[in-house]
């Protein structure tokens, strides 16, 4: 028996494909504002510049960014086989970029008193990715 097996029958976990540039640009040391420009769809990119408006006050700069990232991401798994519902493992690396902008979204959705967005995007990170929500909260 697979460790990863879901024994209720829920759906599989869905693992985004690898697209190594935006990693590689960041890593190179390229600003997220640039990365996002060359690389609009990627999650990563928008969730890091979520980070850093919120990390500047800058919080509704901030939800704009999460959101952008949260729906780049929900295309993204829709495209791989994603049904609304189950598993997006946080220990797949390229399912982070989407997992960290749901994140930064729940956090500015909190920050401008957005209550049921903040309460519905906790709960869906806890369920698509209890790792990430231990990780990034």
């Amino acid at each position: 028996m697979s460790i990863h097996e879901n024994l209720l029958g829920g759906p599989p976990p869905t693992h985004l494909p690898d697209d190594p540039g935006p990693r590689e640009l960041l890593a190179s040391g390229a600003a997220p504002a640039e990365v996002a420009a060359e690389y609009p769809t990627s999650s990563l990119a928008w969730a890091l510049l979520a980070d850093d408006a919120f990390e500047a006050g800058r919080v509704v700069e901030s939800y704009a960014y999460a959101r952008t990232g949260y729906h780049r991401g929900l295309d993204s798994l829709r495209r791989n086989g994603w049904k609304g519902h189950g598993p997006v493992p946080f220990e797949h690396e390229p399912n982070r970029g989407f997992l960290r902008a749901l994140h930064a979204l729940a956090r500015a959705a909190e920050a401008i008193g957005e209550h049921e967005e903040y309460e519905r995007c906790s709960t869906f990170l806890k369920e698509s990715s209890p790792t990430a929500a231990a990780t990034l909260s």
